[in-house]
């Protein structure tokens, strides 16, 4: 497993991954401005020449916000996605980002439970943010201490 940074060439199985992984999933135009956008930047999990997970943060001036992480269901639980977070955290930190924040269903308690293991704390609810179903998300956000 290697951790690299997202290339168009990731497009086609971040498409796929995406459907799997989401209700409302982006299209690759969406994902190809995404990362053709020099405010955000995306990592990549593969594992041979298999996109087995992703990561994405937009930032604006000194904050982060994370649009998507997913992992391939045959994979999760095996630590990708924390490498994922941690990876991105480093790199936060390293550009002077002051916090990180995300929105998650309230209903994944998995996910809930990993991104406090990494330091999220829960901050904030946005009521029905979610569709199919319509959920409401949890806010959680990781600040970062400039040194």
């Amino acid at each position: 497993m290697e951790l690299v940074k997202l290339t168009e060439a990731h497009i086609p199985q971040m498409v796929e991954l995406e459907k799997i992984c989401f209700s409302m999933p982006w299209t690759a135009d969406m994902i190809r401005s995404e990362l053709n956008n020099p405010s955000c930047l995306y990592l990549a999990a593969v594992d041979g020449d298999t996109l087995v997970g992703y990561i994405g943060v937009q930032t604006v001036l000194d904050e982060g916000y994370i649009n998507n992480v997913a992992v391939r269901p045959e994979y999760r639980r095996r630590g990708i996605a924390a490498a994922l977070i941690s990876l991105l955290t480093e790199q936060a930190q390293a550009i002077g980002l002051a916090f990180m924040t995300l929105e998650v269903r309230e209903s994944n308690a998995p996910a809930i439970a990993l991104y406090e293991k990494l330091g999220f704390t829960t901050v904030g609810r946005r009521k029905n943010y979610y569709e199919k179903p319509r959920e409401d998300a949890i806010l959680m956000t990781i600040f970062f201490t400039k040194e």
